[in-house]
């Protein structure tokens, strides 16, 4: 079908691109690439009332899901009904193959235990090798879709080639997306800014309630550390800053030479991070351990009831630059610094501009020099060229808003220190944009209609959108199901006339 429409030498450009659909689609036979099988399940691109699991059961989808990046299934959300069951939420994994379940080890992996569904390619379905597959507990339903494809796969593989995975179909997004495009910019901002607020407020009540039992600077500690470890990490980290205090007192004799390695040894140690034994790895790391090793081993013992166990920490995925343990000796050189508190206290009173606020809090941040981090991205790297920075700019950013300025915020409301208050909430209004990250690129896709990160200019904004699926489509399911948040939309941009009135805020 393709080819007829080629009709003229002009076209031969549209020739090539067919030819090369097709030797991709047909390379891997009898498989096409994991990719096109993943776009056909994206987009939908089968005879949908016919598609049966290998032992008969009939399957609507209401929803694919939403494809997933990160480690896990690969579409997450997914609202499908199989069989007489009714309809529920969940997620499906996508292979080539019906084996590739056990073989990607999908069977042992906690992160899939809510699949509902294994979609594959292959057509290798009995009724014995059904019975065989799902005998065993814990496994999936299979769909093949080898025979149910609304088109043939070299069509299939020219008209998906073009469409990103990270981009939704039109039909795939949230039903608030209509009713938001409408807005023009000052109406979105107008929506967003409470939102945000809403966001930042919530940070500083978590923040009052711990200071009320640990106090602000402890709550600052451990905030801070768990913002260094990001979503899987949070938790290990916070434990190790609760062990801070502990930690500082046996080093209070230590020379001010010697109190970054000395901390990170101890946090290192404690967080179960340093090897078991010394071993030969890196000529370049030798020294490092042996004089970690020199302080942990005389403490070790003395800490050995708050040693995290090496499976508290999740590594799977992770950049080298972000390992726990280059985070921890950063963290190491903020302890170390008794004037680190005061420095931030001081930099929320100074009248800054803009950009020389976040330069300022930059300098405040990150650490100049540290002889083995600046120069190592893990314990068993050789040497860098060049030396890399133990934070980056974009890290600055997400510790500035999600952390530093709402606990500023919230220490100046409860000291009735309106000035301090004030000069937090405008910075964190009007700071810079965030690193883009996979909620806020769902987010602008599902709500907003639009992959374009720029439609969202302040780190505010993007609080406000991720804010907004906390409080909504985290309570509702892929196809907004009970969602009330489209209709408060439609509501809110009828009867609001004063943009003004809208953003303007106490004080």
């Amino acid at each position: 079908m393709q080819r007829r429409l080629i009709s003229s030498p002009k076209d031969f450009y549209a020739l090539w691109r067919v030819r090369a659909c097709e030797e991709n689609s047909l390379r891997e036979q009898p498989f096409p690439a994991e990719r096109l099988v993943q776009a056909i399940w994206q987009h939908q691109r089968l005879r949908r009332g016919e598609l049966r699991t290998l032992d008969g059961k009939a399957v609507l989808v209401f929803h694919p899901g939403f494809i997933n990046f990160e480690g896990g299934p690969d579409f997450r959300g997914a609202v499908l009904q199989i069989g007489g069951d009714a309809p529920c939420s969940g997620d499906v994994e996508v292979d080539l193959r019906i084996g590739g379940w056990r073989a990607h080890g999908h069977d042992h992996n906690p992160n899939f235990q809510n699949v509902l569904l294994h979609v594959v390619w292959e057509d290798a379905g009995t009724p014995a090798v059904a019975r065989k597959h799902n005998a065993k507990p814990g496994k999936p339903v299979v769909l093949c879709l080898k025979n149910v494809l609304d088109a043939p796969l070299d069509e299939l593989s020219l008209a998906l080639e073009n469409e990103s995975l990270r981009s939704l179909p039109e039909n795939l997004r949230g039903k608030c997306c209509a009713p938001l495009r409408e807005l023009d910019e000052g109406k979105l901002s107008g929506l967003l800014h409470p939102a945000a607020r809403a966001r930042f407020e919530n940070k500083a009540a978590q923040y009052r309630a711990r200071a009320r039992n640990a106090g602000w600077e402890q709550t600052l500690w451990e905030f801070l550390f768990r913002a260094l470890g990001y979503k899987h990490n949070a938790w290990p980290m916070q434990y190790l800053a609760e062990q801070c205090t502990r930690l500082l007192a046996s080093l209070e004799n230590t020379p001010a030479g010697e109190m970054v390695p000395a901390l990170q040894a101890r946090l290192l140690g404690a967080g179960g991070l340093l090897p078991a034994e010394l071993t030969r790895v890196q000529r370049s790391s030798d020294s490092y351990l042996r004089r970690a090793w020199d302080f942990w081993w005389r403490e070790r013992d003395a800490f050995s009831d708050v040693i995290l166990p090496r499976v508290a920490w999740r590594f799977h995925g992770m950049r080298p630059v972000n390992h726990p343990r280059r985070r921890l000796a950063l963290a190491s050189h903020w302890l170390a610094d008794k004037t680190f508190i005061p420095k931030i206290e001081n930099w929320i009173v100074a009248e800054k501009s803009e950009g020389t606020s976040c330069r300022e809090l930059t300098k405040i941040l990150q650490v100049k020099h540290d002889d083995f981090w600046s120069w190592h991205l893990t314990l068993a790297s050789p040497r860098q060229k060049k030396p890399q920075p133990l934070l980056g700019e974009a890290r600055v950013t997400d510790l500035a808003v999600n952390v530093i300025l709402p606990w500023l915020w919230v220490r100046a409301v409860e000291g009735g220190n309106k000035k301090i208050q004030n000069e937090a909430e405008r910075r964190f209004f009007a700071w810079p944009e965030a690193e883009d990250n996979s909620v806020l690129k769902l987010a602008r896709q599902r709500l907003l209609g639009t992959s374009n990160a720029k439609i969202l200019k302040t780190a505010a904004a993007q609080q406000g959108l991720i804010q907004i699926v906390r409080n909504f489509c985290e309570h509702s399911n892929a196809t907004c199901e009970n969602c009330k948040f489209p209709e408060l939309v439609r509501g809110w941009a009828a009867t609001r006339s004063d943009l003004n009135r809208t953003l303007k805020r106490p004080g």
